[in-house]
């Protein structure tokens, strides 16, 4: 079943389908893995329009790069997860390239998964490449919190990164936003907000960094998960157009 639905996703990377995006655009929720169990997510995303010029020294401009990232995970305990990405990319020339990869440990702390509200924590830390990060080593401290009502999902990860370099600068927060209405018991159609706030120690202003909003769909295939979705910049800094799908499996 994993060959099955993984084949396509690397035979698209090898074609003319990686990078200002990150390789992950999710909001977290609540989703674990069961004690004993793996899985995987693809990542995918294409920048359709966009900067094409490096906004610092060694950055691959993000104008129709398209970032490939398997994402693997581990449920150590009933509210434990661990994880491992491994970040690639496609530059608009064709060429294929590594750019590192992060390894994350989740914690959601058993709740009701159909009603109320539910919280956790997802700390990441890895190392990448000058092409899609300033300060190869980084960390993430990202807030989990979510609430569930009817076919009503509300979810939002505040979040913290901060650079482990040697010399790196300022810790910066921004904070994520799900709202998304269950159609049918497998299919969800929602919007997905991404917002960068700037240095913890200066934020704002509201139009001086990334902020894009997307139109996204998740349903579950059964056993297999597919998040898609098209988003617009709203802020000069952000990409003018992305479009990102998820498929994920546990095996």
């Amino acid at each position: 079943m994993l060959k099955k639905w993984l084949l396509p996703l690397v035979l698209l990377s090898n074609a003319t389908l990686s990078l200002a995006a990150d390789e992950e655009i999710q909001v977290y929720e609540d989703d674990l893995s069961a004690p004993g169990q793996f899985g995987v997510d693809v990542h995918n995303n294409f920048v359709v329009s966009g900067s094409g010029t490096p906004s610092y020294a060694g950055e691959q401009a993000p104008l129709h790069v398209y970032r490939l990232t398997p994402e693997f995970y581990y449920g150590l305990t009933k509210t434990v997860e661990l994880g491992l990405y491994l970040l690639t990319t496609r530059d608009p020339e064709g060429g294929a390239h590594v750019e590192g990869s992060k390894v994350r440990v989740k914690y959601v702390p058993e709740h009701d998964a159909e009603h109320g509200f539910y919280w956790g924590a997802n700390l990441e830390v890895g190392k990448t490449t000058t092409r899609v990060s300033e300060e190869p080593w980084n960390g993430q401290l990202k807030g989990i919190f979510g609430y569930r009502t009817g076919p009503w999902t509300l979810a939002a990860n505040p979040n913290l990164d901060w650079s482990l370099s040697p010399g790196g600068g300022p810790a910066k927060f921004g904070v994520d936003v799900k709202v998304a209405y269950a159609v049918t018991d497998r299919t969800k159609l929602g919007v997905e907000s991404y917002n960068e706030w700037g240095p913890v120690s200066d934020l704002g202003p509201l139009d001086g960094y990334a902020k894009s909003l997307y139109l996204a769909l998740d349903h579950d295939f059964g056993g297999v998960d597919l998040n898609v979705g098209v988003g617009r910049g709203l802020t000069r800094a952000a990409d003018d157009w992305t479009i990102k799908f998820i498929v994920g499996t546990h095996f």
